[in-house]
């Protein structure tokens, strides 16, 4: 049986970058047009785990920056200035998007305001502790006050 390597994860056979037997028939007609295999030659073979290799170790570098990102704004102390009346409620109110640029000012670190798990919005004067998800499963809990503007 001749072996392939497979382009696209492919349910029944297996993941991207493995190689795998299979019957002459079924990777002439059907992986091979369908951009799911190519045939597993030595320099192909090569090639695939150079590439799993150098995205495994960008995987890492990626976990590694999201930990680093996430140590650095467990620091952060994030100052928003709001219009507020005198019993300290504000005319309007702070969302996920204005976190996200107050981050983005403080420390150069772009957010999807869709990662900031703000459950309303901040619509008093004071001190809340805003959860701002950096990745997957990475987490930092940022401090921010909300100030009246002077």
């Amino acid at each position: 049986m001749p072996e392939a390597i497979l382009l696209e994860d492919v349910e029944q056979l297996g993941p991207r970058g493995t190689v795998i037997d299979v019957s002459k028939g079924y990777l002439r007609n059907y992986l091979i047009p369908r951009k799911l295999a190519s045939p597993a030659t030595r320099g192909a073979v090569d090639a695939a785990r150079r590439r799993m290799e150098a995205a495994e170790r960008a995987q890492r570098e990626a976990a590694e920056r999201a930990q680093d990102n996430a140590a650095l704004l467990t620091k952060t102390v994030l100052t928003i200035p709001q219009q507020a009346g005198a019993d300290g409620r504000l005319f309007g109110s702070v969302t996920s998007q204005d976190v996200a640029d107050a981050i983005r000012d403080a420390r150069g670190i772009r957010v999807d305001r869709r990662k900031i798990r703000l459950e309303t919005p901040i619509k008093t004067i004071g001190t809340h502790m805003v959860e701002v998800e950096v990745s997957d499963g990475v987490v930092a809990t940022v401090k921010t006050m909300v100030v009246e503007q002077g």
